[in-house]
């Protein structure tokens, strides 16, 4: 690299991540600095295997200055509280990973100790009903967290069901109003310096060159950049994460859209059903391994609850993630950094924290190692985090009715999840850590969800008087079941917020934080 000021930046590819990044740069960094270009092609598509988010997207959006009602409104969005995992520990069970916590601490000690002891004493209430979130969804009700941050009402948060197309060409026009430029092309050849290896220019198919100091690969599974050109290494791993394929399709919308995903598991995957206001997503993620495409398409039409929309769209992935998401002076972002199938849907997260990562280390012309080592290092843990909870939901199963079933149960898995299934199981206890997507909760909705109960609980819960447990936990279920039924339906209060843009939403303390919405 020359010694100039870093003020060229290049993004290739368009869609969800492409538009996202040029959004969070343009925002930023000073445009009188920095010249931001986006070179995409109207020819090719982009892949969205789901419309699912989780709640860190309120928080991208809202650093961005965009109106949450409006946002709704042009994406066609609707709330989400949670997902509902059916058929995933044994066939016929289901529960709700929720976004927020169940019941309340006490005395320092996790709600779910207390819930523990209950459960032993022979009480049959659901850890889920102690979870506002839960009962919400399948209430189909929907209303803003509380703002008093000590009412249970605001320990629940939510995220949004979405058209990702929508959205992509939504943060277009906020990113070129703000002075990205967008060129439209294909790029042909990618030049490097013949000493470093660093990314000079892209020529494009009109003969144009796009020169640039940073160049950002938002080109999708190819990789144009980090992998055709720098030829980074990738690090597979489908052997703990079977599923290599996806069929997606949009169906017409049949009845009020849920506030909740469905993923419901399959012979050999799972299925997931996405409410938007206008249709449904719908998709199936599978091992080729153990069922055929044809299998696969019928089951899915078969399964559609209102008329296909569209003809079935195939996708081809293995899940990993590249060794060095930096590499030289090229950051990928989006799907070209890595995949992890949208079971928790973790795809615009990734995208998004990729994003904000690369903003706290944004170099200089020098590319000091420094940046890279600090971005590779944090892109690697939220990969490994993630995938050791997706793993989770494959392994712990009681399912033996097919082939895929049996490998995923019986799997070798990584020591960081042994360890952490091993921890929850004799003492109840969940691996803390600050930085990384699911926290507490999660793993406990996960855990109790698919079987996993631990064996014993935490002794300080035997101070407390059982009949004086069954009382509290008596009453924290009535003050939940008489909030949530108070609440508009989820219906009524999409039409009451993103029907009116600029109305008044209420934005609950763990909105602006990146970490810790699930806390």
């Amino acid at each position: 690299m020359t010694s100039h000021t870093l003020r060229n930046v290049v993004i290739v590819g368009g869609g969800t991540a492409g538009w996202m990044t040029a959004a969070a740069l343009a925002k930023f960094l000073p445009p009188q600095q920095y010249h931001i270009q986006l070179v995409e092609s109207d020819a090719i598509g982009t892949v969205g295997v789901g419309e699912a988010t989780v709640p860190h997207i309120r928080f991208f959006n809202q650093v961005l200055g965009i109106d949450e009602n409006d946002f709704m409104q042009k994406t066609n969005a609707t709330y989400k509280l949670g997902i509902e995992f059916s058929h995933w520990g044994k066939r016929g069970d289901r529960y709700i990973h929720p976004f927020g916590i169940y019941g309340q601490a006490r005395n320092d000690i996790s709600f779910h100790h207390y819930w523990l002891k209950l459960q032993q004493s022979g009480d049959p209430h659901p850890i889920g009903d102690y979870s506002v979130g839960v009962v919400a969804a399948y209430a189909e009700k929907f209303a803003y967290p509380h703002r008093d941050a000590h009412s249970l009402f605001s320990k629940y948060s939510y995220a949004f069901h979405l058209d990702a197309s929508l959205y992509a060409s939504f943060l277009r026009d906020y990113s070129t109003t703000r002075g990205v430029t967008r060129v439209e092309g294909k790029i042909i050849r990618v030049e490097q310096h013949p000493d470093s290896g660093f990314i000079r220019a892209v020529e494009l198919d009109s003969g144009a060159q796009l020169a640039g100091d940073l160049f950002i690969d938002c080109s999708g599974f190819r990789g144009l950049l980090i992998s055709d050109t720098l030829k980074t290494d990738f690090e597979e791993w489908s052997h703990w994460l079977p599923c290599d394929r996806a069929i997606a399709v949009p169906s017409s919308k049949t009845s009020e859209p849920l506030p909740y995903t469905k993923a419901i598991a399959c012979t050999a995957g799972w299925q997931w059903r996405i409410p938007l206001q206008n249709r449904t997503g719908n998709g199936q993620v599978y091992s080729s391994h153990h069922i055929s495409d044809d299998e696969v398409a019928h089951n899915l039409l078969h399964n559609l609850d209102g008329e296909p929309l569209a003809n079935l769209h195939y996708l081809r992935f293995k899940a990993g993630r590249r060794v060095q998401s930096w590499n030289k002076n090229c950051v990928a972002i989006g799907l070209s950094s890595g995949f992890l199938e949208p079971l928790e849907s973790t795809s615009i997260y990734l995208i998004q924290i990729a994003i904000m990562t690369l903003v706290e280390c944004f170099p200089d012309a020098a590319m000091e190692e420094t940046n890279r080592h600090e971005f590779n290092r944090t892109m690697a843990n939220e990969y490994e985090r993630i995938r050791d909870f997706l793993i989770l939901h494959y392994h712990a199963t009681q399912r033996d009715d097919s082939a895929f079933w049996n490998d995923c149960r019986t799997m070798n898995i990584p020591e960081s999840l042994h360890y952490k299934i091993q921890l929850f199981r004799e003492q109840g206890h969940v691996e803390r850590y600050k930085q990384g997507m699911f926290l507490e909760p999660s793993w406990v909705a996960v855990y109790m969800g698919q079987g996993i109960i631990p064996t014993t609980y935490h002794p300080a819960v035997n101070a407390l008087d059982i009949q004086h447990l069954r009382d509290y936990f008596h009453s924290l279920r009535n003050t939940i079941a008489t909030g949530v039924n108070a609440m508009p339906s989820h219906t009524n209060s999409i039409q009451r917020y993103c029907n009116n843009p600029h109305s008044e939403t209420t934005w609950p303390p763990a909105a602006m934080s990146l970490y810790g919405v699930f806390s």
